[in-house]
């Protein structure tokens, strides 16, 4: 797992002149950008501001160009309702104003006609041709200029006429139009009824006209009374063209809208008017979004809802494009509001923002390339010094101490640096040999008078004395000359509170002392012999640990006292060295409280079952002199074998732990002495069955004596019964002993037996354990009484193995041994058959699963690099050397030669034992017998028995832990002769 306090990877350094050169020009780069940035933030500024006043400005051009176009027209109308025509009835008298009616529509270019409507439904109208419809135009004849348009409903028959005049008002054509009367009434258009209602000059808001398709506004005027209507048609179209004027930049467009968003004035009047395919009576004006300019149309709902407010801004986008939109209303009489819609293009609005950014960038380029070389050049003159000394640093860095830091600099600071850098150098170099040395020092013991002897030298005293806190006293634990001479002075413990006025003083202030020796001082420290020990100063040193608790304290004796720099350098080597002596006896007293855990464990099995006895306890010791034997010999195969100590720690731990995995092993298995034994012995079941057969038989004889059967006979025949029975369970008795091999026709006798029948009354599901009530529930009800056999196996007495208690065939352990189907096979016959010894085959499986266990437990555990061969040690003692051991089957060469060393002390410690209850411990050359025919037979590996036995290490073990009477003569050569001759063939 990563260190969440690992320090990030530093970024790549680079020389100072870089860095000096780099903030320089940084500094540059920032004010150009800086500058730059702020002209372009103004000129934003001030392009937005424009744009602002801008459609403000349109607004106001626009208002003034309607105004220009509809003020002719309200003079028009003013003076056309103060003529004659108004008051004329017929169409001969209206003729007679035409003059008047075409200088006044020549006075305006925006006017399209002016008429006069009469309350008996006549009309009058003159209009220039063109400004009407396409049909009617094309009806025109050539060379017309002008068509008058009339009704007359005062005549007894109404009539209605065009007529067409030139542009000197001569008379070209006239046409009848009778159709024109039924079309028209000017009673019934909105001017008519509303100049009527209304006093004054009347304006409708722009609207299509009717004829034309074309954008327009009426005025009207009330004449004689309100006996007549004068009126005139004002064409928008140049409206459309002022609003191109007011372009700012090529794509931004501008629009002329009424309150639903109908487009009344537009660049291009064609996408005004919208009509069906063929019906231009339905034309009507399009709405914004029917314009066809993507960014007016997403103004629309603005446009909608402007309700009183004078203007709006909004932004949109079209296609990645940003655009700035603005709704301005126009400030006319009218009481249907009228707004101008513009939108301009971000990227255009901006180009001159944009075009100088782009300069200011240009100008910030030109001053770097300039500056750059002069910067660069001073920047290095600079750094010069400054590069040697970290070609120093750096050769620090690299711990190469030998050559002096010299350098002269014209910098003071520099100078000044370089001597300190020196001074540092050579510190350091002190510093790390002492400090190296003793961190390599691992024995603890020895690490004690090398921590004093290095302090001696640093701070150039004579002798001194290293202390060990134990609670509240400080214990001598090393005494030594400068010379490393050991000092035998007799130093007494001190107690913290009083060990002289120097060392109390370095104690309660928790730093380093240095002053004159009072004889105080060496009355309670004990400085009377040697004569090194006679020296005037002294220099006292508490250790302190991680926590600044005391952990030790140094006494050096010197003939001058430090000085500061001294001082200090023996400050930071004792902090140093009290680290180390923290940490060196942290390890030592983890090792000693895990070497005790193991024996702790190895002890707790042995006294889990008189059957394994001191077996854990002895086969390490039995490993380690085979192993010393190994590394002691001078020839033959282990000539060059060697342990370091990391091997010995791991060899010790293996074996101490090579049977742990028994504690999972229940005692009643392991101690399992008959065959039906489990928690108790079911023999006495067995037992308890015969009697009752027995007493089932004396029942039968005085059952048949009273039926009135002889009772000599009946008696006899009860006892031949009785002393069958007592010899069959004899027999049953014997094979649960287990002592005697079984041969086929005592099973046979077994199943014999165990046919017979006894009668069973009593539920024998009630009163049991909920587990093995599930197991009896599986196999079905019986009704009682019921005819039971004397021996059984019974489905439940098979204990079905759970699906954690399988080995996958592809384990990552590598085990390789046969898994019996069930847990345990309690049947009765099946128990009592078994050929040799007590077990089953399960419960053989389930005593020798204690090294799958073993190595399970120990592959998890997280054993440092030195001990991670430990698991393959501890685990390998039962397996053998041709592959047929367990539980991986490894060969020889599979196996190292500590774990075969294991198997060899593991088999002779068991053959040996005599505190098992089930066996006798065997001679020392019989043991050692049975071991050479397991060596012929590739059991165990014949290069270490015959080290095993040449080097004489059976006979130390048997001195050490066997009995006398089992310490007998034993011919090595003749065991030895066995083990290098091949095995015989099989």
């Amino acid at each position: 797992m990563r260190n969440s306090h690992q320090p990030m990877p530093m970024r790549r350094p680079y020389p100072l002149h870089i860095h000096i050169s780099t903030l320089f020009l940084g500094l540059i780069l920032v004010v150009c950008a800086v500058l730059a940035g702020i002209g372009y933030r103004l000129s934003s500024s001030l392009l937005e501001r424009s744009a602002t006043d801008l459609t403000a400005r349109i607004s106001r051009e626009t208002l003034l160009e309607m105004r220009l176009i509809i003020d002719p027209a309200e003079m028009a109308t003013r003076l056309l309702s103060q003529q004659r025509v108004s008051r004329a009835t017929s169409l001969e008298h209206r003729l007679e104003s035409l003059e008047f009616l075409r200088l006044a529509l020549d006075s305006s270019p925006a006017l399209s006609s002016l008429y006069v409507g009469y309350d008996n439904g006549d009309f009058f109208l003159l209009g220039r041709i063109g400004h009407g419809s396409a049909a009617e135009s094309a009806r025109a004849p050539a060379g017309a200029r002008y068509v008058v348009q009339s009704i007359e409903r005062a005549t007894p028959a109404a009539r209605g006429a065009f007529m067409y005049f030139d542009d000197r008002l001569r008379l070209l054509r006239q046409d009848d139009r009778p159709d024109y009367v039924a079309a028209y009434d000017p009673r019934q258009r909105p001017w008519f009824t509303q100049a009527r209602n209304e006093a004054g000059l009347v304006e409708t808001p722009p609207y299509l006209f009717f004829s034309s398709h074309r954008v327009g506004t009426t005025l009207a005027h009330s004449a004689d009374g309100g006996r007549a209507v004068v009126g005139a048609d004002i064409l928008l179209h140049t409206l459309g063209e002022a609003l191109a004027r007011q372009k700012v930049t090529p794509a931004t467009a501008v629009a002329m809208v009424n309150g639903e968003g109908r487009v009344l004035a537009y660049e291009e009047p064609q996408r005004m008017v919208l009509a069906s395919a063929g019906d231009d009576e339905r034309a009507s004006l399009a709405r914004l979004d029917q314009l066809g300019v993507p960014a007016l149309a997403l103004v629309l709902d603005t446009v909608r809802n402007m309700q009183e407010r004078p203007t709006a801004t909004l932004a949109v986008t079209v296609a990645d494009r940003e655009w700035r939109a603005s709704v301005d209303r126009l400030q006319l009489e009218s009481a249907l509001p009228l707004y101008i819609v513009t939108a301009i293009p971000e990227d255009e609005l901006m180009a001159g923002a944009l075009r100088l950014a782009r300069h200011s960038a240009i100008a910030t380029l030109v001053v770097l390339l300039l500056t750059v070389p002069l910067t660069w050049w001073l920047a290095h003159t600079v750094s010069r010094s400054l590069g040697s000394l970290a070609g120093e640093a750096e050769a620090i860095r690299h711990f190469e101490f030998a050559r002096p830091i010299v350098l002269k600099s014209s910098i003071k600071e520099v100078s000044e640096l370089a001597q300190t850098m020196d001074g540092m150098k050579r510190t350091i170099h002190r510093f790390l040999e002492i400090s190296q040395a003793v961190a390599a020092e691992q024995n603890f013991d020895r690490l004690l008078p090398r921590l004093l002897s290095d302090t001696l030298t640093a701070a150039g005293a004579r002798a001194g004395i290293l202390y060990l806190a134990e609670g509240n006293e400080l214990q001598p634990a090393a005494a030594l000359e400068q010379s490393g001479q050991a000092l035998d002075a007799g130093l007494a413990t001190l107690t913290i509170e009083r060990g002289g006025p120097l060392l109390a003083a370095a104690l309660s202030g928790q730093v380093a002392r240095s002053g004159r020796l009072q004889a105080e001082d060496r009355a309670c420290l004990g400085l009377t012999n040697p004569e090194s020990l006679q020296s005037p100063y002294g220099i006292a040193v508490p250790l302190l640990n991680r926590n600044c608790e005391l952990v030790g304290a140094m006494m050096l004796v010197a003939d001058s006292e430090a000085d500061a720099g001294r001082l200090s350098f023996v400050k930071a080597l004792s902090a140093s060295a009290a680290v180390s002596l923290e940490s060196k006896a942290l390890i030592k007293a983890q090792k000693d409280l895990f070497a005790a855990f193991i024996q702790l464990i190895a002890a707790a099995i042995d006294a889990k079952s008189p059957y394994t006895g001191g077996h854990c306890a002895r086969v390490p010791e039995l490993t380690r002199m085979l192993s010393e034997a190994a590394c002691a010999a001078s020839s033959g195969p282990y000539k060059d074998f060697s342990l370091s100590e990391d091997d010995r720690e791991a060899l010790h731990v293996a074996a101490w732990l090579h049977d742990c995995g028994k504690v999972t092993t229940p005692e009643y298995v392991v101690d399992k002495a008959t065959k039906l034994e489990t928690i108790h012995d079911r023999i006495h079941e067995v037992r308890m069955r015969f009697e009752v057969l027995k007493r089932d038989a004396e029942i039968d004889s005085l059952r048949a004596i009273a039926r009135g059967d002889d009772a000599t006979v009946a008696h006899g025949r009860m006892l031949a019964e009785w002393r069958q029975f007592d010899d069959d369970f004899a027999f049953v008795a014997r094979c649960n002993e287990g002592g005697e091999f079984m041969a086929p026709h005592d099973i046979e006798r077994l199943r014999a037996i165990g046919g017979r029948t006894w009668l069973r009354t009593l539920d024998d599901r009630i009163g049991i354990a909920r587990e093995e009530r599930l197991r009896s529930a599986a196999v079905g009800t019986v009704l009682l009484p019921v005819a039971e056999r004397l021996l059984a196996d019974k489905p439940e007495h098979q204990l079905p193995r759970r699906e954690q208690d399988q080995i996958a065939a592809d384990n990552r352990w590598g085990f390789r041994m046969a898994v019996p189907q069930a847990l345990y096979n309690r049947g009765e016959l099946y128990n009592l058959s078994i050929g040799r010894g007590t077990l089953t085959e399960e419960e053989r499986y389930k005593i020798n699963e204690h090294i799958i266990q073993t190595l399970m437990m120990l592959s998890q555990l997280p054993f440092p690099k030195h001990l991670r061969q430990v698991p393959e040690i501890a685990g390998g003692h039962h397996e053998k050397m041709d592959g047929s051991g367990y539980p991986r089957r490894l060969r020889r060469d599979e196996m190292s030669p500590l774990a075969r060393m294991m198997a060899i002390a593991d088999i002779f410690e068991a053959l040996t034992a005599i505190d098992r209850p089930y066996k006798t411990g065997k001679t020392l050359s019989a043991a050692l017998a049975i071991m050479s025919r397991m060596q012929q037979e590739q059991h165990i590996d014949g290069e270490l028995f015959a080290l095993f036995l040449r080097s004489g290490v059976h006979l130390e073990y048997a001195r050490k832990f066997m009995q006398p009477e089992q310490i007998d003569s034993v011919d090595v050569d003749s065991l030895l002769l066995r083990v290098e001759s091949p095995p015989a063939a099989a």
